[in-house]
């Protein structure tokens, strides 16, 4: 199993502890590239497919850890387009 499929199960099972680098290597792995809109986004970021979905989400601060309604979020949007 590589180590995306690994994070892929760690995200299915909706870890408290899921990081933010590891959701980007994880859409990285789906085709997804990060778009931060340059200087003024501040910490909002999207992710984007050569499908033109997107995953919006700010970055998360102090610590690195994606909230889990996000994570439920994520979740839904990539069942619901049949990426996982």
């Amino acid at each position: 199993m590589s180590k995306q499929e690994k994070l892929l199960e760690k995200l299915k099972s909706k870890p408290k502890d899921f990081t933010y680098d590891e959701l980007k290597t994880l859409l990285n792995y789906l085709g997804f590239y990060e778009n931060d809109k340059g200087k003024t986004s501040g910490s909002r970021v999207e992710f984007k497919d050569n499908m033109n979905r997107k995953i919006r989400l700010h970055k998360p601060h102090p610590s690195n850890i994606v909230k889990m309604y996000k994570i439920n979020e994520i979740i839904e949007s990539l069942e619901g387009w049949r990426l996982i």
